[in-house]
């Protein structure tokens, strides 16, 4: 299992949801993917795929306005 991160601060939704699932299908099953993102849009968006897609998702503040979105890849 591996730790992956991606930054995606100062991008607007769709680009952090598109540049995770690229980055997702490449992982293995198993491995973490954490996007650090800064827009409230992609906040909405990317939980909402990857719960949807059957991952593991926890959200994380880290700062004022910025968000880790921890996607643990199950299939």
């Amino acid at each position: 299992m591996k730790e992956v991160e991606l930054d995606c601060l100062g991008e607007a939704c769709p680009v952090p949801l598109v540049k995770a699932q690229k980055k997702l299908a490449e992982l293995e099953i198993g491995d973490i993917l954490i996007v650090q993102i800064d827009h409230s849009c992609a906040m909405k968006n990317l939980p909402e795929w990857a719960r949807t897609d059957g991952h593991n998702v926890e959200v994380e503040e880290v700062g004022d306005g910025e968000w880790d979105v921890i996607i643990e890849k199950v299939k």
